[in-house]
């Protein structure tokens, strides 16, 4: 018999936010309609997807299509500029989602987009160029085990594990999943050559993520407010090997390529989603784990807000010492990390 799960706690409905900063925090300038995902390149450059548009979510850009914005984290202050795409791409129904960077042997940069393109699902591939400040488009991926991706962790130049955050398509039945807490959510690996589930059992699989070691997937199951840590095998399925649980709700995962810390955007309250109020929006947090792999790893609440300067966190990302929080439909900021 199925029965419709109290959520309550899960979203955060009667949470007390008691405010916390890491050090001084600034909004990033040129960011007004989002920041759903980031990811830092070795030099400095931020990538990251602004515009998303979803059914029932609050949307700031009704005529501003989606884009991939840059930002030189070396600079003092902190400027988004819009990345140019190449000719032939369809700029005008671009709707950009999670993202994923990967550099090759010979240093090309290949940048993975989950779009939804007329409610569709599609797995955009491009090259950055960096001294032309654009992307050239690659690649369309479009699959039947593709059909609801929330976020995409790049393997290769053509091979990435992707989320599914719904089991059904249609928009009636995926809020019925998400409120009924059914578990039949799924991670999809996929390459030119095979495409396959590799991991289910999540309420509603949000980020995902690899380990600096290339060894280990972190997803993030938002409704359960759990990372899943998995073991990857020779196969490319994936073997569970502990659960970390939070008292939030996460989405993003970000990974320190040298210390292996995983940063984690998370939705405090997210209930406000479904009674937006932009006087009395979502609040914003933003953990940090260290050590996730050992038997008691340490987490960190780094950020945490109730007010209007930042609304509903998706991502965390730290570089040096500025910690970048970007957000599903709002603004982004920056915070001088040891400055308070």
């Amino acid at each position: 018999m199925l029965t419709m799960r109290p959520c309550h706690d899960n979203l955060g409905v009667f949470r007390k936010l008691d405010p916390v900063k890491p050090g001084n925090c600034y909004l990033i300038k040129g960011i007004e309609y989002g920041s759903e995902d980031i990811s830092i390149l070795p030099g400095g450059l931020a990538l990251i997807s602004s515009g998303l548009r979803c059914p029932m979510m609050p949307n700031f850009a009704d005529d501003q299509r989606g884009q991939i914005l840059l930002v030189d984290l070396n600079q003092p202050v902190l400027k988004a500029v819009a990345l140019r795409i190449s000719r032939g791409f369809d700029v005008e129904s671009f709707n950009p989602h999670g993202l994923s960077t990967y550099i090759d042997e010979d240093d090309t940069v290949y940048v993975f987009v989950v779009n939804h393109p007329q409610n569709m699902t599609t797995v955009e591939i491009f090259k950055f160029e960096e001294e032309q400040n654009s992307l050239i488009h690659l690649e369309t991926i479009q699959h039947e085990l593709l059909h609801s991706v929330n976020d995409i962790v790049a393997l290769s130049s053509d091979r990435f594990y992707a989320t599914n955050d719904h089991y059904f398509i249609q928009e009636p039945l995926k809020t019925f999943g998400c409120l009924s807490g059914l578990a039949w959510c799924n991670v999809v690996y996929y390459s030119p050559s095979e495409v396959k589930e590799v991991a289910t059992g999540f309420r509603f699989a949000n980020g995902i993520n690899i380990s600096p070691d290339r060894r280990y997937i972190y997803i993030a199951d938002s409704s359960a407010q759990n990372i899943h840590i998995m073991e990857i095998n020779l196969n490319n399925t994936l073997t569970p090997v502990k659960t970390l649980h939070l008292e939030t709700m996460p989405d993003n995962l970000e990974v320190d390529p040298k210390t292996g810390d995983v940063w984690v955007g998370c939705c405090p309250n997210c209930w406000k989603i479904l009674f937006y109020d932009p006087e009395n929006g979502l609040g914003s947090e933003v953990i940090k784990i260290e050590n996730i792999l050992s038997e008691d790893p340490k987490v960190t609440q780094v950020y945490l807000n109730n007010d209007s300067v930042l609304q509903g966190s998706s991502v965390a990302i730290a570089y040096e010492e500025k910690l970048l929080i970007g957000t599903i439909f709002h603004k982004a900021l920056h915070c001088e990390l040891g400055s308070s």
